[in-house]
């Protein structure tokens, strides 16, 4: 790999850890410690993390519309903005303004996924994109490991705080290494063009599922760890977890994404679509702290191995307007997650168990899995080969 491809890649990967594994997904291994402090309710959580996407969503969707002068510039300010709502988050004590933290952090999350994601796929290969997905994993990992020190010698505040300091030298690489200036290495050209036709139907059905999708994993991304201590006494299960989640996450983007080379896009996304369902529903039919970790690494192994390969696909399918269709995408995501929270929260609080919500999002992230082959049917009969 040439020296400034490796910069790429590595300021893609720090600027992920920030943005999606610290400042979207640390919400999930601190939820259990403010709970335990009753600042709020299981309803509560619901809208503090639907907020959240709700930013995401709109970011997202402004992608879709505005015009970018400079990626490198409005890839800065976003992780400004992650940097600043994470070490917040510890700062102010109160609903009302957490839900603005989390609205910022979210906006601020799908700007630099989307610009950095863009980024990233215009001067590598698929292959060393898939590494680049694997950020999130790696972020995730530092988060399950560092929140449990964090706070060995803090409260729930002090963990964010920490978070916030440990975003704030991720970010400053992440902005060194992806200036504008970089020159590009792009990766092979997609030898497949399919008729606009078919590429209009494809697409519309990966935004159905991709919605599914938000809709149905966010559920087990926001209330995994806080399941696992109900049906646990393990010390630290909540903090455990996670890390599970972050270590499996971390390969498998490459690993689906070499699948996805012999097998296809299509189907490769609704095998890894019924594995993550398997793995939502598990630890509801069999409660136990095996079936917990088993859950953990299955949710860690398919939830961003399932992006890398809608934004691939996207890509394909569109590949001279890859921040559009991928905003467009995200924003579909974005969607699901904004319900999903929300629903389950008021379901979770109505019953006082987790079990409807998770069954609920299991069936959900199913159906989606299914709508693949069966809405693309034969659009794509050929499958898309993966750049290696």
């Amino acid at each position: 790999m040439r020296r400034q491809s490796l910069l790429v890649m590595l300021g893609g990967i720090a600027a992920l850890m920030v943005a999606m594994g610290i400042g979207r997904f640390a919400f999930t291994p601190i939820l259990p410690m403010m709970m335990d402090h009753h600042l709020f309710s299981a309803a509560g959580a619901g809208y503090l993390a639907s907020s959240n996407y709700l930013g995401y969503l709109i970011g997202a969707f402004l992608l879709t519309l505005v015009q970018v002068k400079s990626k490198s510039k409005l890839l800065m300010i976003g992780l400004i903005v992650s940097v600043v709502t994470t070490w917040a988050m510890g700062v102010f004590h109160t609903l009302d303004l957490w839900l603005g933290l989390r609205f910022l952090s979210g906006l601020a999350s799908a700007v630099v996924f989307v610009i950095a994601s863009s980024f990233v796929l215009e001067r590598l290969t698929q292959f060393q994109a898939g590494i680049f997905y694997g950020g999130v994993g790696a972020g995730i990992l530092l988060t399950g490991l560092s929140v449990p020190f964090l706070a060995k010698h803090s409260d729930w505040s002090g963990v964010w705080k920490g978070l916030g300091l440990i975003s704030l030298i991720l970010g400053l690489a992440a902005c060194y290494f992806l200036r504008d200036k970089s020159s590009r290495t792009k990766g092979p050209i997609s030898p497949q063009a399919l008729p606009s036709a078919d590429a209009r139907n494809i697409l519309i059905w990966l935004m159905i599922a991709y919605g599914l999708e938000g809709l149905g994993y966010i559920v087990t991304g926001t209330y995994l760890v806080a399941f696992a201590k109900t049906i646990s006494n393990i010390p630290n299960i909540a903090g455990f977890s996670w890390t599970l989640v972050g270590i499996a996450a971390i390969p498998s983007c490459v690993g689906w994404s070499w699948l996805a080379a012999r097998w296809g896009k299509k189907w490769t996304l609704t095998v890894s679509m019924m594995l993550q369902s398997l793995g939502i529903i598990i630890p509801v039919l069999c409660p136990s702290t095996a079936t917990v970790f088993a859950s953990a690494i299955l949710f860690g192994v398919t939830f961003m191995g399932i992006t890398t390969l809608f934004v691939a696909y996207a890509k394909d399918l569109y590949p001279t307007n890859n921040r559009k269709v991928i905003g467009l995408l995200t924003t579909c995501f974005s969607l699901g997650q904004i319900i999903g929270p929300i629903v389950a929260g008021l379901l979770i609080a109505r019953n006082g168990s987790y079990l409807s919500a998770l069954i609920g999002a299991a069936v959900i992230v199913f159906v989606g899995a299914v709508s693949l082959p069966i809405g693309i049917g034969r659009s794509n009969r050929k499958p898309f080969r993966v750049s290696n």
